[in-house]
């Protein structure tokens, strides 16, 4: 996944893949034609593909908040109780928004920085809850929790499964049918490399037929209305022509990795990731800074603590004004003592090489730590070498 190299190292939105910029450029055509019909159509099926499942996956023009707010107003009804999987700032979107339609949500935590026991998510689970929702991914935090495990947990009860992987998509293997998982939600701006703008959505047929009794308000994100429209190659709505154009353009090339086969590409580039989130946690651990999420790290991105009485926003300030290297400082509370860095879309193990000579001179230089040139990129091109071994 050897595009270009970037300055960009932030959790969404990522790098543009070039030919996705090249596609949204020449996208002047009107929603209501067949040549963006045949081109929605394209894409819609290619999502199908690159989420891995048979189910339907819809478009919607909005951030993955959107999709978010869809899955709750579209599964719910006023005075339901539904379970609400929080570890980080996105978990608690979830809360918001169930209170927003009128759940009542039970909300089960983990500390910043750690996943879920599961013998607690087992505990937790009622047979009255709805729906569960949770993270692939919980982005503020760089942890990944364990979907496989919960999703067998929801699958003993009657609950749907709403699973947000606007960051999971493209850095984690998903099971979606297997495992079922009846919504699973991505975003634009993450591992397929174009603007924000798009969210799109797995909808499983369990969830099709829980909207026929959910009583919540629901208009511009009726699924119903958009699956209807979608199948004649429509959205319900005015698109955004142009991102849909760039989709498909990114959706193309990550098969082309692949030999034209996007199943495989999607593989190679959760591989990818994986590899090189591997590889940035070696080698900062190697000068000295510790993981914020050391027992379940995420694939997208990477999340770090300074040492104590160091601020981390010295760290992310340090990185682009010296080499031009955009990354991410904490969320909320966590502002100042983690910063982050991503993994998604088309970073490869150069982009991370170059990242972590930058950090060398910045932990050296702006924190004071003894530091020896050389400690992070060896550290990194070990874990390189030992995942690219035939």
């Amino acid at each position: 996944f050897n595009v270009c190299s970037s300055d960009l190292f932030t959790p969404g939105p990522t790098p543009l893949l070039p030919a996705a910029q090249f596609a949204m450029a020449a996208a002047d055509i009107h929603h209501r034609t067949p040549e963006f019909r045949a081109m929605f159509q394209k894409v819609l099926a290619q999502l199908k593909v690159f989420v891995g499942t048979k189910n339907d996956v819809l478009l919607l023009s909005s951030s993955g908040t959107g999709a978010m707010e869809a899955s709750v107003s579209n599964l719910t009804s006023p005075g339901d109780k539904v379970l609400v999987l929080t570890a980080g700032k996105f978990g608690e979107r979830w809360v918001g928004l169930a209170k927003a339609f009128g759940c009542e949500p039970d909300v089960m935590s983990a500390p910043y920085g750690q996943t879920f026991d599961l013998a607690a998510v087992k505990a937790a689970l009622k047979p009255e809850h709805r729906v569960v929702f949770l993270q692939a991914t919980e982005t503020s935090t760089a942890v990944r929790h364990d979907v496989e495990a919960i999703a067998k947990l929801v699958g003993q009860t009657d609950a749907l499964l709403v699973v947000d992987g606007i960051t999971g998509l493209g850095t984690t293997h998903f099971d979606v049918d297997g495992w079922g998982i009846d919504v699973l939600i991505g975003g634009s701006q993450k591992a397929v490399m174009i603007p924000p703008g798009l969210s799109y959505l797995s909808v499983s047929e369990k969830a099709w037929a829980a909207m026929e009794t959910s009583k919540n308000p629901r208009y511009y994100f009726d699924l119903r209305k958009e699956r209807k429209n979608a199948a004649k190659g429509e959205s319900a709505y005015t698109p955004a022509v142009a991102l849909i154009a760039g989709l498909g353009a990114a959706l193309d090339y990550i098969a082309g990795q692949a030999g034209g086969d996007l199943e495989k590409g999607r593989m190679a580039l959760v591989d990818n990731a994986q590899v090189n989130a591997a590889a940035t946690r070696a080698g900062l651990v190697a000068l000295g800074f510790t993981l914020f999420a050391p027992t379940a790290p995420a694939a997208a991105a990477t999340a770090v603590a300074v040492p104590e009485g160091m601020n981390s926003g010295d760290v992310v300030k340090a990185l682009k004004s010296r080499f031009a290297l955009v990354t991410a400082n904490g969320q909320g509370e966590m502002q100042g003592k983690i910063f982050r860095v991503a993994h998604l879309g088309f970073f490869d193990y150069l982009d991370t090489v170059a990242l972590l000579g930058a950090m060398e001179h910045i932990a050296k230089h702006t924190l004071g730590l003894p530091v020896v040139y050389g400690q992070a990129v060896a550290a990194a091109q070990q874990v390189y070498a030992d995942a690219v071994k035939e």
